[in-house]
């Protein structure tokens, strides 16, 4: 038994040399490859990478690892072999057949026990789903990986690398729900796992990504230098799809640019390496952005004839954004070509596709084409009927018609005007919800609390009871008064201010009284009737004790000013004779421990929302003070409209 054992461990030996040196000479031989495979069962997926590599784009291989692993009951090589089969069908934008592979590999993953191969498995399904613009179940199975991914004690290389794919494909998802801000951050979490990482492709991708974000948020020149550098990356790895994504991004930002004399070229180069690749999705791609330079050179036909083939592909194979994308541009062709029925079908496919990925839903460019081929159809109803010589009660019933089918069609529309506008009122009062809820977590802030109630607490200590119960009372009456202003989306003016003044009074305490506050009204603003948000001025109050004046120390002052300037605003300064913004902003960088303030953020989204009411929006500004050169303080000037 002993001699026969030892006979094994010979073998392997001979054999991990044998591969060793197959691998050092030029490409390994797949038979010696799979030999090793199937004899060590190696369980960690960089050892299976690092021989299976050169291999992972070869379908057949894959097909008799994955023969070879089922046969031995080796469930690593067979999840392995079926993440690499999904990858393959995925780039070829066989997406159902790329989800049920990964979905295979995820069991022989659990089967194994192994969270590497779990993970992966995971993800793979997400970004398939995610290709096709299917956002839910992506964003689901990319945030089971990084739950699993979390968990793990001491991570492989391989499962932060995974965490980066995940990052990077939520930030896609945020992409296609067009929340630009929050994909470019998961994107720049991504990225510096891969800069750590020193991996070129992950490089690649995320910088891509943040540029489409930039692109998106009308930052173009951000935009280009993102796609460039991605650009630079592809090339280092001689990544031929890697140029493809990046000869269509830099096409399309030349055409947001108008330079057209240089996106022809990167486009057209860009539509021949997708089309020796065979990937449908940038096939589709490529033949949207030829479309849309097309039309800004006037080449309606080609562009038409273009964009068709864009269609075509991205229903063939539901990428649903392309579908979206290419219906709208053929909309805009038909409206030029005068043939508004085709403008309005294509632009309501446009619309019912963007409807499933929540994207927003331009109902003014279908009401005027709904206007034009209205008024389109009555005028060819009014030439035949002044081309005939008909008796009146002939022209009365066709009258009557037209007038009944007009009516059935107003009333139609009518009723998806009112789903439209009644399900974008939901979304708008779940997002005031929230904006509300967070703002009220914001004036709650556990740490003002406690602070609060300690100070009162050291009058208590220290036998100060006429203070210990008039600081209570206010810190009281401000609790109070922050829940009721909860409630409501908006306060007068007088009550905003008595909570203001309650707020400094508690906050001064902290402070040793040291600060001399001051509220200056208007006499021509009735403070009753004029309505705000509710605690809007509090987070600049925050701002100007906690950046501006905590570091000074004497002589801090704060005056809260409210002037009516013009009949639909009034006009707010607050003005602190702080250290400045600058010294502020060193002093934080400087810390540990930094105090991040979203207030503002929360304000501003809520400033907008409670404008939505208004003909004129709000406006804020902040102004650094000088006296001679040197900073004397911040001045915050906010126009809040009235009615």
């Amino acid at each position: 038994m002993n001699c026969l054992l030892s006979h094994k461990v010979l073998s392997l030996f001979i054999l991990l040399i044998s591969f060793a040196w197959n691998a050092n000479t030029q490409n390994p031989d797949f038979e010696t490859v799979l030999t090793y495979i199937k004899t060590a069962k190696p369980t960690q997926h960089t050892q299976i990478d690092s021989v299976l590599k050169p291999f992972e784009k070869d379908s057949l291989l894959m097909k008799r690892i994955l023969e070879a692993s089922k046969l031995i009951a080796y469930n690593e090589g067979s999840s392995y072999a079926l993440n690499a089969l999904g990858v393959i069908n995925r780039n070829i934008s066989n997406y159902n057949q790329s989800i049920k592979l990964h979905q295979e590999a995820k069991q022989y993953a659990e089967k194994a026990e192994s969270d590497e191969f779990n993970i992966i498995s995971l993800n793979m399904i997400g970004v398939a789903y995610r290709r096709m613009d299917v956002i839910k179940p992506a964003l689901d199975y990319h945030t089971e990986a990084l739950k699993i991914a979390y968990s793990v004690v001491n991570p492989s290389k391989t499962i932060s690398y995974n965490i980066a794919v995940s990052q990077n494909s939520i930030g896609n998802i945020y992409l296609a729900l067009k929340q630009y801000n929050m994909a470019i951050s998961q994107f720049n979490k991504s990225l510096e796992i891969e800069k750590n990482a020193n991996n070129k492709l992950g490089l690649a991708i995320n910088y891509h990504n943040i540029g489409y974000a930039e692109e998106a948020l009308g930052n173009l020149e951000t935009a280009l230098i993102n796609y460039k550098t991605s650009l630079k990356y592809n090339n280092a790895i001689d990544s031929e799809i890697g140029r493809v994504i990046c000869y269509n991004s830099i096409g399309g930002i030349y055409l947001k640019q108008k330079n057209y004399k240089e996106a022809e070229p990167i486009i057209r180069d860009a539509l021949e390496k997708a089309l020796k690749l065979d990937d449908q999705f940038y096939i589709s791609s490529t033949y949207l952005n030829l479309g849309q330079l097309e039309i800004q050179l006037s080449q309606l036909s080609s562009a038409e004839e273009n964009l068709k083939k864009a269609l075509d592909i991205a229903t063939s194979y539901n990428l649903k954004s392309s579908v979206a994308e290419s219906s709208k541009l053929l909309s805009e062709i038909n409206q030029e070509k005068k043939n508004f029925k085709a403008a309005l079908e294509y632009y309501q496919k446009a619309v019912e596709i963007e409807s499933t990925i929540l994207t927003e839903q331009n109902l003014q460019y279908v009401n005027d084409i709904a206007l034009e081929y209205e008024n389109e159809d009555k005028n060819n109803q009014i030439k035949a009927l002044a081309s005939e010589n008909e008796a009146v009660m002939l022209r009365l019933e066709r009258n009557k018609k037209i007038l009944l089918y007009t009516s059935l069609s107003l009333a139609i529309l009518g009723i998806v005007l009112f789903i439209l506008n009644r399900t974008k009122a939901l979304k708008r009062d779940k997002h005031i919800l929230t904006l509300e809820q967070d703002m009220l977590r914001s004036q709650m802030n556990p740490h003002f609390i406690f602070n609060s109630l300690n100070s009162i607490k050291l009058y208590i200590i220290n036998n100060e009871k006429e203070n210990a119960v008039y600081y209570l009372n206010k810190f009281s009456k401000l609790i109070r008064k922050i829940l009721m202003a909860s409630k409501e989306k908006e306060t007068s003016l007088n009550d905003e201010l008595e909570t203001m003044k309650l707020y400094m009074n508690i906050e001064n305490i902290r402070f040793s009284n040291e600060i001399d506050f001051k509220i200056n009204v208007d006499n021509s603003i009735n403070t009753e009737i004029t309505k705000v948000p509710s605690l809007v001025l509090q987070p600049f109050l925050e701002n100007a004790l906690w950046h501006g004046l905590s570091s000074k120390s004497e002589d801090k002052k704060i005056e809260l000013n409210v002037v009516k300037n013009a009949p639909n605003y009034i006009t707010v300064e607050i003005i602190d004779n702080g250290i400045g913004r600058l010294a502020s902003r060193k002093i934080q960088d400087r810390k540990k421990l930094k105090r991040k303030s979203v207030g503002i953020d929360i304000t501003k989204a809520r400033l907008a929302n409670f404008s939505k009411a208004f003909l004129n929006s709000y406006s804020l500004k902040i102004e650094d003070l000088y006296n001679v050169e040197i900073p004397s303080g911040t001045k915050v000037l906010l126009q809040i409209p009235v009615k």
